[in-house]
């Protein structure tokens, strides 16, 4: 068996080494400075992958991780639970400055970074899957996609949503048949929300008993049911209530934390007009609309428009793609961006490059696509960069990058 002793973590969470004939070899589960037996060696002609047999030399960055199912079950949910929290955060920073330096072509050192206030109990929103065979609800083994092991606890969730789940474990026979995924979410007023996702159009009229089976175990919640293809449906506990699958970071704290960033960075917005691109439930648009700015949003979600017209201030609001209706909205002085991992759509660059505001604010939760769509931004010079830690013990980041137009 070949050893390699681990260098650095890659952007997606595996350890690289070099192999002797100088290829790099991605290694899932180690830390920089492992010294590792590798099996089941698959090569490529530029680089090799690999799994971690023995380990002959732990990393000083090594730790236990908190979760059985991180290594008995090799959860993919995380990808570092295996590496001290301070080595995890300057791996994140790395993975930002490296996708800027090599990708964007941006002269830049490894940005600061905010570290979250918890490393574990911090997801409010958790998306299971059910296996096919219909023995398992929980998340995918991190090298076998195809795999789905049974979920008992999932460590960075919040102790909410996991009591939550103990309930919904027991009243396994009440959850409707064809089961696809189960999406357990906490909202911003506390309440929580089971939505049950299904294949096939069936009726499921079990919603009811299901509520009232979860109140005696002493757990509430809004059950919301969704047929392949169809809309989602509160069907016991609420109206229609909080709108349960529109997006909204799963960390609302530190999303917090990165708008309030963001919003700071585009300096004075009073008598300006913002676009607010991505915009989500419109709480960047209110915070800017509060401010004395005029503010277009666009966000596609039409059910996430509604909350944003719901929870104001006015703001002229188009629930369409960005790169659609470019042409309606009026010039800007100011641009904050909040796309999807996969980015901006080239339109959306170009016609910034076209229309020049005077500042930028781009909000990522990609490294290699937020330095993809800078790249495709050369009248706009990086004045600024700083990563946020919203996903402890994963290999995820966010960061805010500040464009100014170039003089």
């Amino acid at each position: 068996m070949s050893a390699v002793r681990i260098l650095r973590l890659a952007a997606g969470g595996d350890g690289v080494g070099k192999l002797d004939d100088g290829r790099a070899v991605f290694v899932a589960r180690t830390a920089p400075g492992d010294l590792v037996e590798l099996t089941e060696l698959r090569s490529h002609k530029r680089f090799a992958r690999a799994r971690a047999g023995r380990l002959l030399e732990p990393s000083p960055d090594r730790v236990e991780p908190r979760c059985p199912h991180y290594l008995r079950d090799e959860c993919g949910g995380c990808q570092l639970q295996h590496v001290a929290p301070s080595a995890q955060r300057e791996a994140r920073r790395g993975f930002v400055g490296d996708a800027l330096r090599r990708l964007a072509r941006r002269d830049v050192p490894d940005p600061p970074l905010v570290p979250a206030e918890r490393e574990f109990d911090y997801r409010t929103k958790l998306t299971l899957a059910a296996s096919v065979d219909g023995r398992g609800i929980g998340l995918h083994r991190y090298h076998r996609a195809d795999q789905v092991f049974d979920l008992e606890w999932c460590h960075i969730t919040v102790p909410e949503l996991m009591g939550l789940w103990q309930a919904l474990r027991r009243l396994r026979p009440l959850l409707p048949p064809r089961l696809g995924s189960v999406v357990l979410r906490r909202d911003r007023e506390g309440g929580c929300h089971v939505l049950l996702r299904t294949a096939g159009r069936e009726a499921w009229s079990g919603a009811p008993m299901l509520h009232a089976e979860l109140r005696r175990h002493a757990e509430t919640a809004t059950i919301w049911w969704q047929p392949e293809a169809g809309a989602p449906r509160a069907m016991a506990g609420a109206g229609e209530a909080y709108p349960a699958t529109v997006f909204e970071q799963v960390h609302p704290a530190m999303g917090d934390r990165v708008r309030a960033y963001a919003i700071g960075a585009l300096g004075p917005v009073k008598g300006r007009h913002v676009w607010d691109l991505y915009a989500g439930i419109g709480e960047t648009t209110a915070a800017l609309a509060r401010a004395g700015a005029s503010v277009e949003s666009v966000e596609a979600d039409r059910r996430a428009v509604a909350e944003a017209e719901r929870q104001g201030p006015a703001a002229r609001r188009h629930a369409a793609r960005v790169e659609h209706v470019l042409g309606d909205l009026r010039p800007p002085d100011l641009v904050i961006t909040n796309p999807p991992r996969t980015g901006m759509d080239a339109r959306v660059p170009e016609a910034l490059e076209r229309l020049q505001p005077s500042r930028v604010i781009y909000v990522s939760c990609d490294p290699a696509t937020l330095a993809r769509d800078l790249e495709r931004l050369p009248g706009f010079g990086l004045a600024d960069v700083r990563a946020f830690d919203l996903f402890p013990q994963t290999a995820h980041v966010e960061t805010v990058a500040v464009l100014e137009r170039a003089s």
